[in-house]
């Protein structure tokens, strides 16, 4: 029997854990598929636009989503969680936080709009910030999505986003063979996110009721925003960290250099999604054990860490041997510096693995009271480290900085946070021994 079906077998045993597999079947679906849809077009784009073009559509990506944090002020997972609780304020609960959000968005923008004009001398990337930025708006239409992750529907939110995907992609390959301008591409971003939006509204429509019903209510503001702003921060923490680097590169030295450094990034993302698909499938099983056994759950935590980091340590080896090979048959000649980056930036996987396996015990133990001082510290560094190495040492250096942010944020954190410590332990001894438990990735699932 294969270890999917294993998994499977194992959490279906009942109607409510049939519904979770489905929902985690789907979840992981659409991440794969948007994942390799994503870097299968972006290969493509890449080859044609060429560095110094290609960097600046990242660039002008980056820009957007750091401001987007403002729009989303943390909302989606107390809408997911009071929806799950509440189900009787439904109606109240996603009209409220459509509101909250449309203004916000609006926000957004204005801030933006502030932004390209005391910071962007550059006429045309000024044009194309403000134009992707109307995506901005476009996300509101998330609450209904995340009704869906409420409901544990999930399969209505991936047929939506794979939707999207295949349209997208071809969209694109369109503007390939017309051979069009930068502005168009970035145009075709903003018709994705209109794309996401409308499939989630019409599925909500369709399967669940009218937007009539919603309403605006003061006091579930109140509470939503009071609820909110604590992962606003935290959110915004781990968001600057993770793109801060693509615009400070663009910012401190030129377009060109965050092309080439994006290009190691696409790469890199895929391989971060390892640890994510090993905890999203995993994760159901420790719970259950958490809930049952203690003694039984702490060596399948054990497993679960040990397996998951050497299984990224093999990854991140593979891809740093691998750098040249895989970036001049893939992008071409014109990216041959993004290899050295790629190489260094690999073993970020690593650094992802230790955080995403020590967050997601961090969640099933109920100890998440301390996880935005994780992410603060990872983005503290990781202004500072870029801040002072980009002018000298240019992409190798944020590539460089990328590993010590991520390593600062889920591990080192970890030591430094009291209630945390017994996972920075758990780490060190995945890092100096877990390589043992890899054949035994099968007691996962007994």
């Amino acid at each position: 029997m294969s270890v999917w079906g294993d998994i499977k077998n194992r959490i279906s045993s009942s109607p409510t854990k049939q519904k979770v597999f489905s929902n985690l079947f789907w979840a992981i679906l659409g991440k794969v598929v948007n994942l390799m849809g994503s870097l299968l077009v972006g290969i493509f784009v890449a080859q044609y636009l060429g560095p110094e073009k290609y960097g600046l559509m990242n660039y002008v990506i980056s820009v957007i989503t750091i401001f987007q944090i403002v729009a989303q002020f943390g909302f989606d997972s107390i809408e997911i969680r009071e929806e799950s609780r509440r189900t009787e304020m439904r109606d109240s609960l996603i009209g409220t936080v459509f509101i909250l959000r449309l203004i916000l968005s609006i926000f957004a923008i204005i801030t933006v709009v502030f932004y390209v004009f005391l910071f962007e001398e550059d006429a045309f990337t000024r044009d194309l910030v403000m134009i992707y930025s109307l995506s901005i708006v476009l996300s509101v239409f998330n609450v209904t999505r995340n009704h869906f992750t409420a409901l544990v529907w999930n399969e209505y939110v991936v047929k939506t986003e794979i939707s999207r995907t295949i349209i997208g992609i071809c969209l694109k390959v369109v503007l390939l063979l017309c051979q069009a301008s930068l502005i168009w591409f970035i145009w075709s971003l903003v018709f994705d996110a209109f794309l996401l939006a409308s499939g989630y509204a019409i599925s909500y429509k369709r399967k669940i009721a009218s937007f009539r019903l919603w309403h605006f209510d003061m006091s579930v503001a109140k509470y939503l925003i009071c609820q909110s702003f604590p992962l606003l921060l935290s959110g915004a923490a781990i968001v600057i960290y993770q793109r801060i680097d693509q615009v400070m590169l663009g910012q401190m030295l030129d377009k060109s250099v965050v092309g080439q450094y994006s290009v190691a990034v696409r790469f890199v993302e895929v391989l971060v999604f390892i640890p994510t698909i090993i905890a999203q499938t995993v994760s159901p099983l420790l719970v259950k054990y958490h809930q049952e056994n203690d003694m039984e759950y702490a060596r399948k935590a054990e497993i679960f860490m040990n397996v998951t980091v050497w299984v990224c340590v093999l990854a991140a080896i593979s891809l740093c041997v691998l750098s040249f090979p895989v970036v001049y048959f893939t992008f071409g000649m014109q990216y041959l510096p993004a290899v050295s980056i790629l190489a260094i930036m690999s073993f970020k996987v690593i650094g992802a693995a230790l955080s995403q396996t020590s967050g997601q015990l961090i969640i099933i133990e109920e100890k998440q009271k301390w996880v935005s001082i994780r992410n603060v510290i990872g983005c503290l560094v990781c202004v500072v480290l870029n801040y002072l190495v980009i002018r000298s040492y240019g992409a190798i250096g944020a590539a460089i900085v990328s590993i010590i942010t991520i390593f600062s944020s889920g591990f080192i954190a970890n030591y430094l946070i009291p209630d945390y410590r017994v996972f920075f332990r758990m780490q060190v001894f995945a890092l100096l021994i877990g390589w043992k438990d890899i054949v035994h990735y099968k007691k996962l699932l007994r």
